[in-house]
């Protein structure tokens, strides 16, 4: 079985495939202070609730844009499962062409939600990921990624709101029934939400206008269903994205886990 992990600024995904069956995953936050041991007893945790053993782990395909963890996961890697973790970075084959100005500035987790889309869709996409930071990529029908978009992620600037404005409460993030809020509370979920789609569906619209006109747009991340619910252009939401982007790459590079 292979082990798939994508590490972000806040919170890691983790899946466990069986050929091309996901049999489980989990979101778990990022903690830049983990140890390899105290890695090692939360994997074993995750495996033992869908009652698996170690020694059925055969691969694993770690993206992570968290550097100071990455010797942590590879030690568990080593010493839990025996096998040595597939990073993606450069010199990895992942399918993509960067044509950017200077590809190795591109992160992992963007390399791997394009490889992941491609497994169900065509070319032209706009791959919106709704994380720490909302990126927006560009893919062509050529499989080129030629750049993209970055802005504040929605609970970035939640909590900007948060911490900076002295009579603003900590709100969730949901829909509100109405744009026009009739306290604060749902004032600030409307600009959160309703916001956050109408800046998404604008520049969407602005990315296939430079790309063509036809670029389907696919969402994933954390929050992709809430904003999708009211954005009028994304077309798919895909939550575990990421996680079959990274099945993808190993299969590329190492071929099917036993």
């Amino acid at each position: 079985m292979l082990l798939v992990v994508d590490v972000g600024n806040s919170h890691t995904v983790l899946g466990l495939y069986d050929g091309r069956e996901l049999r489980g995953h989990w979101r778990v936050v990022t903690a830049n202070y983990r140890t390899g041991d105290e890695l090692q007893i939360l994997l074993m945790m995750l495996l033992q609730s869908i009652e698996l053993h170690p020694r059925q782990i055969t691969g694993c395909c770690v993206s992570s844009v968290v550097p100071q963890l990455n010797p942590a996961l590879q030690q568990v890697a080593r010493h839990a499962f025996k096998v040595e973790a597939l990073m993606v970075e450069p010199g990895v084959k992942t399918g993509i062409m960067l044509q950017v100005d200077n590809p190795r500035e591109v992160g992992a987790d963007r390399i791997v939600n394009a490889v992941g889309a491609l497994e169900d869709h065509a070319g032209p996409l706009i791959i919106i990921d709704f994380g720490t930071a909302t990126t927006f990529d560009a893919l062509t029908a050529k499989a080129e990624w030629i750049g993209g978009i970055i802005v504040p992620g929605i609970q970035l600037s939640a909590d900007a709101l948060f911490e900076h404005c002295a009579k603003l409460p900590r709100v969730d993030i949901v829909v509100p029934r109405t744009v026009i809020g009739r306290d604060t509370v749902t004032n600030i979920r409307a600009g959160l939400t309703y916001g956050y789609a109408d800046m998404t569906d604008g520049l969407i619209r602005r990315m296939r206008a430079e790309m063509g006109g036809k670029a389907k747009a696919i969402a994933t991340g954390g929050l992709a269903r809430t904003i999708a619910g009211v954005s009028k252009e994304i077309e798919v939401v895909d939550p575990l994205l990421t996680l079959k982007g990274l099945r993808a790459v190993f299969e590329k590079n190492a071929g099917p886990a036993a």
